[in-house]
């Protein structure tokens, strides 16, 4: 540090204490914010890369002045790869998803669906339900992502968009999106490889972060009256 002693800098020497340098992802960081927190990391050397979606573990990582910045990412990468295997192998047998990449999906899909920690099995198991009677997931995380790539949309969606055939809006086409929207968290992967016991089609923000959820359309209608009253009255 400036005008550090003579003592204290004996003392930091001793202590075998060292300067950590760290980029951190969030969960559910599309990879184009991965990319541009990696161009932004001036001690970094070399292009930042663009990782293929769904390809990063999220986690705070440390790297060494001049390391580069394909260095970097390649290490991302390789934790995903790492935890992935781990999980899928103790994934719960019977599941719609078949294969690790489909799981990075869904798992994508429910990390930008909750950040609610309670609820993320819930999530998983209503759209693994969802996907097993061929109904579309309706997700709107999978509308915004062709239009921002991940990005905040910023603004409510818009009806022409909710129509939009594009191989990832899950309104106008069943099944899984053709990729991930975003790179999931280790919870919303376990998430995923093992759902909730629970019969829910339908779940709807509550204003509290969370989620109410229905076994039927009518009862799914009905938590949203209540909630869309809930949020306007308290300017939500």
């Amino acid at each position: 540090p400036a005008r550090a002693s003579a003592a204290a800098i004996l003392r930091l020497i001793q202590s075998g204490k060292t300067a950590q340098r760290l980029v951190t992802v969030p969960e559910g960081w599309p990879s184009v914010l991965v990319r541009d927190a990696l161009a932004r990391t001036d001690e970094l050397t070399g292009a930042a890369p663009l990782p293929a979606e769904g390809s990063v573990l999220p986690d705070s990582y440390a790297f060494g002045a001049g390391d580069t910045r394909a260095s970097v990412v390649k290490r991302m990468q390789q934790a995903m790869t790492a935890y992935l295997a781990a999980a899928w192998a103790k994934r719960r047998p019977n599941l719609v998803v078949h294969t690790p990449a489909e799981a990075i999906v869904l798992a994508s899909i429910v990390e930008k669906e909750t950040g609610k920690a309670s609820e993320r099995r819930l999530v998983a198991a209503v759209y693994a339900n969802r996907l097993r009677r061929g109904m579309p997931l309706q997700a709107d995380p999978t509308v915004i992502y062709p239009i921002t790539h991940g990005k905040p949309l910023g603004r409510r969606i818009k009806e022409s968009e909710l129509h939009a055939k594009n191989g990832y809006n899950t309104y106008a086409q069943t099944g899984l999106p053709e990729g991930p929207i975003a790179n999931p968290g280790r919870a919303s992967i376990d998430a995923v490889l093992d759902p909730a016991d629970t019969t829910a089609l339908y779940f709807v923000a509550d204003g509290s972060g969370g989620h109410a959820f229905a076994d039927t359309l009518a009862e799914h209608n009905a938590n949203v009256t209540k909630w869309k009253a809930y949020r306007k009255e308290h300017g939500i």
